[in-house]
């Protein structure tokens, strides 16, 4: 039974042989047909051709379709040893004579008038014929090519929609509305885990409980519990949404479908609704399953909103599908949908709704408890020193988020790696604060000296206010070497506050207006140093105002709206005299804290100048050298930490670049 088997096998026909041997036979209808006579001589220039012509040389010349010139030599000068080898050898015998030189015409006028003026000087009978060639079998090709490629493209594509009618996304046309979601089952291996997904405890129980569900439903069934269908996270860029749903994918034991928002959106109407279809259909039929939508408000912004041109919006058409197979008739409870976004005021309601997306887990920015098991986690890969203090670490990065923590693990062993170092110490990741929130350190930027004590005097003014407040945030280092886009920077260690009272906003103002005080108490001049510092405060006095109903004459009032909706308004939510109003009092309550600063300044004038002698000295000053010239702090309230001469946090900047710009345009009025 074996032998005859093998003796039966045929050798199958592609048809791409068919194809093949057709094209050939065309092609080589093409060459040795009309075309044969063509390219037989050697090819030659006009001028040579003249100069066989002055010679005598030449007994004919027939210009072909006006474009091409063949040449025949007489018998005389075909058999000298010049022009011996001119006829190429052909494949088949040809009949007639055949031409010795060919070339290509450039003006057919003037070759004819140099030709008959050579002609008549030289009293030549050379004659000169005309001739159309036509090639019946390439016209007749080109003809039938377009209808070719048309039967072709038509036979190609029902092949593809016959084998593909079915399958996947893939590359095929008709494939266009097949969901892009990327799956990971027990086939695909995941390697995060919650072990690596350092704090978030509250965001972690949450999505766990959805994991442990997929794996013992029995356990909730039992007492007549429910799976949520949705779980939409929440919070900052960075804060590690994304991370815990690759744990998600990397614990739960079912199939997981992750893609992003943006992969819904296409050119073309409906495929974003049919993506959405064929997303669900997959999942159903793997189900129980999970699927991650990441940056879901690429889809999910609230409808009717920016849509003024009144058309069909196809982002609507793909939020409602989603809608509809989140919470439907024919929706499956064995199918929940995670997402992720960091601007849920924009999300539409119908999709945050019970019974969608029934949890809403608030991923937010850690804390110092929760930034050192961050940084456990991300120095795990890292060879560290020995003495590195982690809680040290943590309290000197209010305000990171894990991506910026992670960044400034990389960066230190960068630092650490580009000074030789075996091991990544306290130092490098302290400088790696510095390069990250600051820029990086530019010593040779040129600056004049009245330049650099102007900065001096500004950056000493924000040291003395902040030291004089009680609620100013402590200061931690002053700098006047060029970092960034900063001529100068004063590093403080700000509190981590949940609640804010007013007299610590306005502290915070007063001793963000201390470097323009200075200059104005030193030099009785201001300059456009202090950009940042006004654009931080304007900020400030208009929340204080507008958001937070802090100001008296306004009263207890927000202009607030976390709906998002105000964005899409014409009209303010207040009247003109409402307006007047707000600029007067943001005006008075920064005019009255520039004065405070200028008064406090004015007392310590004698200490202000000392301290801003040693930083034109020293360049870095900190904590220590403050102490020296104002003593301690009269407040109580201050952080313990290890090392004042080495701590480094947020900082505030000057903008070279915007004034700069402000100045040159002061010269020019």
């Amino acid at each position: 039974m074996p032998v005859n088997k093998k003796s039966n096998k045929k050798p199958k026909l592609n048809p791409y042989w068919i194809y093949g041997i057709i094209i050939a036979v065309f092609l080589g209808i093409n060459v040795f047909s009309g075309g044969m006579g063509s390219n037989v001589g050697s090819t030659t220039t006009q001028d040579k051709f003249f100069d066989y012509l002055r010679d005598g040389e030449v007994e004919k010349v027939v210009i072909i379709n006006r474009r091409e010139a063949q040449v025949y030599l007489t018998s005389e000068a075909a058999s000298s040893s010049e022009h011996k080898n001119s006829v190429k050898p052909q494949l088949l015998p040809m009949s007639g004579k055949v031409p010795n030189y060919e070339f290509q015409l450039g003006d057919l006028q003037n070759f004819e008038n140099t030709l008959r003026e050579i002609k008549t000087v030289y009293e030549l009978n050379t004659s000169v014929d005309y001739k159309i060639e036509e090639n019946i079998w390439g016209d007749f090709l080109l003809t039938l090519l377009p209808f070719v490629i048309i039967i072709g493209a038509w036979i190609f594509i029902m092949r593809r929609m016959s084998s593909g009618a079915g399958g996947g996304a893939g590359g095929q046309i008709f494939n266009i509305g097949k969901s892009k979601a990327k799956l990971f089952d027990q086939k695909t291996e995941v390697k995060t885990t919650f072990k690596d997904v350092a704090g978030l405890e509250g965001a972690k129980e949450e999505i766990q409980e959805i994991v442990d569900f997929l794996k013992s439903p029995d356990k909730y069934t039992a007492l007549g519990g429910k799976i949520p269908k949705g779980a939409l996270l929440i919070g900052p860029p960075g804060t590690g949404k994304t991370l815990l749903a690759k744990a998600v994918a990397g614990e739960a034991k079912v199939p997981f479908y992750s893609l992003s928002g943006s992969d819904f959106v296409e050119m073309f109407v409906g495929v974003g609704a049919s993506r959405v279809r064929d997303l669900f259909k997959q999942a159903k039929e793997k189900s129980p399953a999970i699927i991650f939508i990441d940056e879901i408000d690429a889809i999910g912004r609230a409808r009717g909103k920016s849509n003024f041109s009144g058309s069909n919006d196809e982002r609507e058409n793909t939020l409602n599908q989603l809608l509809t197979e989140m919470d439907g008739f024919g929706s499956n409870s064995n199918v929940i949908v995670l997402a992720a976004t960091n601007r849920a005021d924009v999300l539409d309601k119908a999709l945050m709704r019970a019974g969608r997306f029934d949890r809403q887990i608030f991923v937010d920015l850690p804390d110092v408890r929760e930034r050192e098991e961050i940084f456990e986690v991300h120095l795990r890969p890292i060879k560290k020193s020995k003495k590195l203090d982690l809680d040290f670490l943590s309290k000197q990065t209010p305000g990171f988020s894990g991506a910026d923590i992670a960044n400034v693990c990389n960066e230190a062993a960068l630092i650490a790696a580009r000074n030789g170092k075996k091991a990544v110490e306290k130092q490098d990741f302290l400088d790696a604060v510095d390069r990250i929130v600051g820029g990086l350190e530019k010593k040779n930027k040129i600056i004049t000296p009245s330049e650099k004590r102007a900065v001096a005097f500004h950056e000493a003014g924000h040291a003395t206010v902040s030291w004089m407040l009680e609620h100013a945030a402590p200061l931690v280092k002053v700098t006047i070497v060029p970092r960034g886009r900063s001529l100068g920077a004063a590093w403080y260690l700000p509190e981590e506050r949940l609640i804010v009272r007013p007299e610590q906003m306005l502290d915070e103002m007063c001793a963000a207006l201390g470097g323009r005080a200075a200059e104005k108490v030193i030099f009785d001049k201001i300059s456009t140093g202090a950009l940042s510092d006004l654009e931080k405060v304007t900020k400030q006095a208009r929340a204080m105002v507008t958001v937070y109903g802090l100001s008296d004459k306004v009263g207890n009032l927000t202009y607030y709206d976390s709906s998002g909706q105000n964005e899409y308004g014409f009209t303010k939510p207040y009247s003109e005299q409402t307006a007047e109003l707000i600029d007067k009092e943001i005006s008075d309550i920064i005019e009255h804290q520039y004065q405070r600063a200028i008064k406090l300044l004015e007392k310590n004038k004698s200490k202000l100048t000392e301290l801003a002698e040693v930083l034109l000295d020293k360049e870095v000053i900190f904590k220590d050298n403050l102490e020296k010239i104002f003593g301690k702090r009269p407040f109580t309230k201050e952080p313990v930490e290890p090392s004042s001469a080495e701590k480094k946090t947020t900082s505030k900047l000057i903008n070279t670049e915007e004034t700069q710009t402000k100045e040159s345009s002061c010269e020019e009025e």
